[in-house]
């Protein structure tokens, strides 16, 4: 953006103000900062911090700034700056810290467990369990991945179904469980659940130690990078150091992404120790700030001595869970080994701006390119590509993590038995459609793919401080 461009739209959002301000010859710019005050802080903190600022539309309608913010935010995004119906930069109405927790707790009271809905061609609706939460209704009514429900309190789930029993669930619905049929669903068994309640999000989700030909592999199943993970990692593999583990296997499939300090504890107990002190992620902002911050590999005091590390991925695999793949492969050559889908694609992060006359808002603005140590971060088109393709349908039968007919952990288990992946390939696209659609079972909706894709960059708030307009003599 030229310094004349910044000027004009400068001189513009001064223009609505004074239009606004001028009627009765009263000065009223303390009222009309009050309705705008917010918009004109996201605008100017674009024009200096945005990634994409050289994309920033003028704004030449003054009712643009009356929308609200998220709205107001939406509308100046560069398409560089969203994916697949996916914004990365984002307004939050939550004060404080709450959004850092990220989600802690379920924002609704819930059941604990996530699925996906699937409808069959005789339009039957069904709720494929994906996986529960400890400690939670679902998993006291021994709910488990791979369940198919197909009714509450005795009736017929619809495509509102998954708002109405995972989402948001209003009552201790009693579920019955089905199994596919030709067409439509077998009836098994009826189980109760307790009343629904704010459950704790677990992130490392399953730990597992799995034993092949005599080698011990450590499996988690990880679904978000979360500010508390730190010291939960350090602990997991204080005890690998203990027990002694060869590989390990680290499932990221419905991993979205998080907090970038999150990925870099991870990513330091995972690289080997020599690395220390070695770029682990470097962060390029744009051109007006002309900077680049590399954020180190650190010493956690635990450095473990594996063999391989195994990643699985699909398409919802993001974020800072991609920054994780992308910047620990110049340490792991030839030990670090993708296995699934081809990632996402999302190569930014997003930093957290504040402002004291804006109280309650929080502006997550995508700042920087991310990049490894060798400075390859071109992924946002294709993804980051698996070193062994294979894909989870969620319309087929699901097995509990761990095991082996798992269709993303079983190559990596014949990798371990044998050196070498398999050589049968992923089944033909189109075939795979076909005969899904003449099993006549159809995705409504995946919950996975509707989540926010992050990688925050929030070492600590950065606060901007925006003084009131007023109106020039």
């Amino acid at each position: 953006m030229t310094d004349r461009l910044r000027q004009r739209m400068t001189h513009s959002l001064w223009a609505v103000l004074l239009l606004l301000a001028a009627g009765c010859g009263e000065d009223r710019s303390g009222e009309y900062y009050a309705l705008i005050g917010t918009q004109s802080w996201i605008y100017e903190t674009m024009q200096q911090e945005y990634l994409f600022y050289e994309d920033l539309p003028a704004i030449t309608d003054r009712k643009t700034y009356f929308k609200k913010p998220d709205e107001f935010l939406r509308g100046l995004l560069s398409s560089k700056d969203q994916k697949n119906g996916t914004y990365f930069s984002h307004v939050d109405s939550v004060a404080g810290t709450a959004s850092l927790q990220l989600a802690r707790s379920s924002a609704y009271p819930s059941f604990g467990f996530e699925g996906t809905l699937i409808r069959r061609s005789n339009g039957d609706y069904a709720i494929h369990v994906l996986y529960v939460q400890p400690d939670s209704p679902a998993s006291q009514a021994a709910l488990k991945r791979g369940d198919w429900i197909i009714a509450a309190n005795q009736r017929k789930l619809s495509s509102t179904g998954y708002e109405q029993y995972i989402g948001r669930p209003a009552e201790a619905y009693a579920f019955t469980l089905g199994q596919p049929n030709g067409e439509g669903f077998d009836t098994l068994a009826t189980v109760q659940m307790p009343a629904p309640t704010y459950v704790r999000q677990q992130n490392i989700l399953t730990r597992q130690l799995l034993s092949v030909d005599g080698q011990k592999a450590a499996y988690y199943v990880y679904n978000g990078f979360g500010e508390d993970d730190a010291a939960q990692w350090k602990n997991e593999f204080q005890t690998l150091a203990a027990e002694g583990v060869d590989h390990i296997i680290l499932d990221l499939r419905y991993n979205t992404g998080g907090l970038v300090a999150a990925a870099q504890t991870l990513g330091s107990l995972l690289a080997p120790a020599g690395a220390v002190g070695q770029p682990f992620v470097k962060m390029t902002y744009n051109a007006l700030l002309n900077q680049t911050e590399v954020i180190p590999l650190t010493d956690e005091g635990i450095h473990l001595d594996y063999g391989n590390l195994y990643i699985l991925s699909s398409q919802n695999t993001a974020s800072a869970s991609e920054l994780l793949i992308n910047c620990l492969r110049p340490y792991l050559q030839g030990r670090l080994f993708q296995v699934g889908e081809p990632t996402f694609g999302k190569n930014v992060a997003q930093k957290l701006f504040t402002s004291t006359d804006c109280p309650g808002i929080e502006l997550w603005l995508t700042t920087c390119y991310l990049s490894n140590a060798e400075d390859f971060g071109d992924y946002f088109s294709d993804g980051l590509p698996p070193d062994h393709a294979a894909s989870e349908d969620l319309r087929e039968e699901l097995t509990e993590f761990g095991n082996a007919s798992d269709p993303l952990l079983g190559p990596v288990l014949t990798h371990l038995r044998t050196g070498a992946f398999p050589t049968d390939t992923l089944p033909d696209a189109e075939q795979t459609a076909a005969r899904m659609a003449a099993q006549g079972r159809t995705v409504v909706y995946h919950p996975i793919g509707k989540r926010p894709k992050k990688a925050i960059y929030a070492p600590e708030y950065t606060i901007s401080r925006h003084a009131p307009m007023k109106r020039q003599p």
